[in-house]
């Protein structure tokens, strides 16, 4: 044990002092993999995968609006379709789920029919008025009424109304029943199809209220985030009063409004009346259950808010001197819908590359043949860990902001810019350690993704204990993902600090953070629990919101749909900025363990941290004696703050 010691002691923590380029393999290792992502971009673009992609092909491999060359052994291949310059399926609601793609016939047309065709004599009149043949080539305009072969070559009657997707040059129907059928054949808990062509059209009429609330949640979650950096020390008692009052006001509106909306539906049978009716039921039964659960779990909680508060006076003064820091999670998310954006193109051009092939039914099929095919697999892989590379990114930045902001003594002294110093350092030294943290992350995600996939293709196939073992591991795995997704978290903090190589810091981290389990898990339990209530707040806000407006709608719409993607877009909101908050929570913790195992306040070893920051863990030990589970580690941890606390 004293060896150990001796070891550990022989490289002290020098925050700020060094800087080195970290993890130098891992960055060129990553950078070899992006330049394998643009190979495949590259390959599907040469082999003419974007022009099929953006003109769009027919069914015997014509690109429209351009010559063609002949494909042996299928007729009507290699025409000059120069002039027609639009996709038109014959059948386009005939989708194939389990192939994912429409089982019909497709031509290049010059037009679109812009109006619902019911005959072939209507077909063949608007060829005549517009050049636009809308049946298979072999057929003349003049020969759409008389020829018998018009049944099979000819589009299924009514066409309806369609026009050309922006871009793609595709003619899709206008009528949305098309996509509600599609929809329907997913959506498998859906008996009565109408009730999902009442949900769509509930969207479509409210979408205007849908935008208006989710950009309420966006302006909640900002003020929201102006009262943590400026009230922070009664911040946790008007969240907790705000839920308490929300919930139960919450729950008494919708068991209002049911007990109104019944009174008035006896007099007004509808089925939308009916449905609505239903949806108020559950959804006061649901806050009912949901009011007592959160009472229940806060009654436990009371004897640690206190803690939480000096944490979160803390991790305000944060954002007072680091104001950018709530500007993050916007950049984050841009960047990823950036590279999803590139990705989901590059994906479209993968569905469309390779040679041309007759299939079973004698039209053309675009495939992948040896090695290439497995071109997917790399792309996907690709998805995951640049997502998470994004995502490190953010932490690694967030991480280099509130270290230089702990240790440096005077404020004043700090970087005009810390959020950009931090991304210069990153950028500099460390993005092989991200990258390497990032590949770990990808290494578990992919496992779970598979067997997910497994568990949802063998649903209904497998015996009793082959499901209960499946569920288990993907269980572990999601567990083991979010233990290294902390346990990484931390390690890029300690490489902020120490600028030390990922495993070097993964370790010194996991140390620290053994060595004070007790009072992590204090401060996660707690803090984690009021960002939650936070949370909670924003969604109850706007859901009640949503339920006040909708209200005037009940006659002709139903809530359930637009009301549930409200909610959800509510705190995915909240999440992105409060997920900031949590993270500079556990940054400026492990700061302050390193601080006190590695200085004592003699002069020369100094602490960095600031008073409120030492009453906190002083209350935490007080707390955790109290609660019978203080120990010799804690006292022994606690000894140079209180050392500090007398000097």
């Amino acid at each position: 044990m004293s060896l150990f010691s001796h070891k550990s002691s022989k490289r002290e923590w020098k925050p700020l002092e060094d800087h080195s380029c970290t993890d130098v393999p891992w960055l060129l290792l990553f950078i070899l993999f992006c330049v394998g992502m643009g190979f495949i971009c590259g390959f599907s673009i040469a082999t003419g995968a974007a022009a099929r992609l953006l003109s769009g092909y027919d069914s015997y491999g014509n690109i429209c609006g351009q010559k063609n060359v002949k494909v042996e052994g299928i007729i009507n291949s290699g025409l000059d379709l120069t002039h027609k310059k639009y996709v038109f399926f014959l059948d386009p609601c005939n989708i194939d789920l389990v192939n994912q793609k429409i089982k019909s016939l497709a031509l290049c047309v010059s037009a679109c029919p812009r109006k619902e065709l019911k005959t072939l004599a209507d077909i063949q009149k608007f060829a005549e008025t517009n050049g636009s043949a809308l049946c298979s080539y072999e057929l003349q305009p003049s020969e759409y009424t008389t020829d018998p072969r018009a049944a099979k070559l000819c589009p299924k009657y009514p066409v309806p109304e369609s026009a050309p997707i922006p871009f793609f040059h595709r003619c899709a129907p206008v009528n949305i029943s098309c996509y509600a059928k599609f929809a329907e054949a997913l959506i498998t808990f859906v008996s009565d199809s109408s009730v999902l062509h009442r949900l769509i059209s509930g969207v479509m009429t409210s979408k205007e209220i849908i935008m208006g609330l989710c950009l309420l949640s966006l302006v909640l979650s900002m003020i929201l985030m102006v009262i943590i950096r400026y009230i922070s020390r009664v911040l946790v008692w008007i969240l907790t009063i705000l839920v308490i009052l929300g919930s139960l006001g919450g729950t008494g509106v919708l068991w209002w409004l049911y007990a109104k909306q019944r009174i008035s539906a006896s007099a007004v049978e509808t089925q939308i009346a009916k449905d609505n009716l239903q949806a108020l039921l559950i959804y006061a039964i649901s806050a009912t259950v949901f009011t007592v659960i959160l009472f229940l779990i806060m009654l436990i909680m009371r004897k640690r808010v206190a803690l939480t508060i000096a944490l979160f006076h803390v991790a305000g003064k944060v954002f007072i001197h680091l104001p950018l820091l709530v500007f993050q999670p916007f950049w984050t998310f841009f960047v990823l819908i950036l590279f999803w954006t590139y990705w989901i193109t590059v994906l479209l051009f993968l569905g469309t590359t390779g040679s041309p092939v007759p299939n079973e039914e004698g039209f053309v099929e675009f495939r992948m043949v040896g090695p290439l095919k497995y071109m997917w697999w790399y792309h996907v892989v690709g998805l995951i860990w640049i997502s998470e590379f994004i995502l490190a990114c953010q932490q690694m930045t967030v991480a280099g902001a509130v270290v230089t902001y702990y240790f440096t003594r005077e404020k004043r002294n700090l970087p005009f810019t810390p959020i950009l110093a931090s991304v210069n350092r990153l950028v500099c030294y460390h993005l092989g350690t991200v990258a390497k943290g990032s590949f770990i992350i990808t290494l578990v995600k992919i496992p779970r993704m598979i067997l997910m996939y497994i568990h949802t293709q063998l649903k209904g196939k497998e015996n009793a204990c082959a499901r209960c073992m499946l569920k288990a591991c993907i269980c572990c795995l999601w567990c083991l993902e979010k233990c290294l997704t902390y346990l990484n978290q931390n390690a890029y903090t300690a490489t902020a600090i120490n600028s030390t190589n990922f495993c070097t810091s993964a370790k010194d981290a996991f140390v620290i953070l053994v060595e004070n389990a007790l009072r992590v898990a204090a401060i996660n339990t707690v803090g984690d629990f009021m960002l939650f209530l936070g949370k909670v707040l924003i969604v109850c806000s706007t859901g009640l919101a949503g339920i006040m407006l909708l209200n005037y709608q009940r006659d002709y719409t139903i809530w359930v749909l637009p009301l549930i993607i409200v909610c959800l877009f509510a705190f995915l909101v909240a999440h992105c900025f409060l997920s900031i908050y949590e993270m500079v929570v556990d940054v400026l913790f492990l700061c302050f363990a390193i601080d006190t195992k590695y200085n004592d306040g003699s002069p020369g070893r100094e602490f960095y941290m600031d008073k409120i920051l030492m009453e906190f863990v002083e209350n935490s030990r007080k707390s955790m004696k109290e609660a019978g589970r203080g120990g010799g580690a804690e006292s022994r941890e606690l000894k140079p703050m209180v050392g500090a606390d007398e000097d």
